[in-house]
């Protein structure tokens, strides 16, 4: 599992898109606000839109230069609160968002899944009008499963909005590394989102993307706060919190309780992810440099606090070596007690 990536944390290349950012970006999902998706809370409770935008700001002052959102997000409210925060300083920033999830915005609700060309056209438009700029520099896929022919209309669809140039380049949001592989003919699509932390590996999607110089970002890169080492067995978080909604996907939580397998892993990981004086979070982020040079992890934030936690991890670098594979050790014994 372990793999030493011992390069330099100032830049890495968003792929082949020749595009660079520091390592670690901001990730946008909990800024969006509530939104529903069937029928149960999507989001991660309230939000204070200027408190959002300071963190992002706080984020670009530390260094970061990637954002990820989608319009998904609150139902675009993501989008907006960004474009806010970077209407400024749009030239120092690499903005990737999402589509694919049609939504409402009055009543905040995630619906169906649509890649057709035509609404990729669409909601490029919205975005782009929501962020308030005139062009995307990572327009990703949202919906992880699609069939070979809507992946192919979708990525026909984006080459022209590249050809536009209302987009720089695009991606994909799944963790199906043969079907992210098919799109390699597509001249624009430089990078994948797969979910990435140390409980949940994906040697399969790293492989490729490093194979085919592809960035690999990284979603639920503490797995879903999972792995601040801030959760005990007497916490539960309120059904207003996608962690707490009782979503069947949300694998580290069940109906807001944190689970006792992932809490007895962080129990013995704990020390090893506090190697030089980091934080659990930030042990947990150094994971995923070390584990490949592909990878830009994208953890979410709601606060400044936040932000200077998950940035501060830029100045530790990746793990070393030895811990990586000490890691590694300890996880395949929690394993084979299972």
């Amino acid at each position: 599992m372990a793999n030493s990536a011992a390069q330099s944390t100032t830049k890495r290349l968003l792929g082949r898109s020749g595009l660079s950012a520091a390592p670690i970006g901001l990730g946008g999902w909990a800024i969006g606000g509530h939104f529903t998706l069937d029928g149960k809370p999507d989001g991660w409770g309230d939000v204070d839109d200027k408190q959002s935008i300071r963190a992002i700001q706080l984020g670009l002052e530390m260094g970061a230069s990637l954002i990820d959102t989608a319009d998904a997000y609150g139902t675009g409210h993501s989008e907006e609160v960004i474009g806010r925060a970077v209407a400024r300083r749009r030239s120092e920033v690499i903005i990737a968002t999402k589509f694919g999830f049609t939504h409402d915005r009055e009543t905040r609700a995630l619906h169906d899944i649509d890649v057709s060309p035509a609404y990729v056209e669409r909601a490029c438009v919205a975005s782009l009008e929501r962020l308030g700029t005139s062009y995307i520099d990572l327009y990703q896929i949202h919906p992880g499963d699609l069939t070979d022919d809507e992946a192919d209309a979708a990525g026909e669809a984006l080459e022209r909005l590249a050809e536009k140039g209302a987009i720089r380049f695009w991606g994909w949001s799944t963790d199906n590394a043969p079907a992210a592989g098919r799109m390699l003919n597509f001249p624009n699509f430089a990078a994948v989102q797969q979910e990435l932390n140390v409980f949940t590996d994906g040697p399969d999607m790293l492989a490729m993307c490093e194979a085919n110089n592809l960035a690999s970002l990284n979603r639920s890169p503490l797995a879903m706060g999972m792995l601040t080492g801030k959760f005990g067995d007497k916490t539960r978080l309120p059904a207003s919190d996608v962690r707490g909604a009782g979503h069947d996907w949300v694998r580290f939580f069940d109906r807001g309780a944190p689970r006792a397998e992932y809490l007895d892993r962080m129990a013995v990981l704990r020390a090893l992810l506090q190697t030089g004086g980091r934080t659990p979070a930030q042990g947990a982020l150094s994971w995923i440099l070390a584990r490949s040079p592909s990878t830009l992890p994208i953890p979410g934030f709601k606060t400044e606090a936040q932000v200077r936690e998950n940035l501060g991890a830029l100045e530790k670098g990746p793990l070393p070596p030895e811990i990586m594979a000490e890691i590694d050790t300890v996880l395949s014994r929690q394993l084979e007690r299972v």
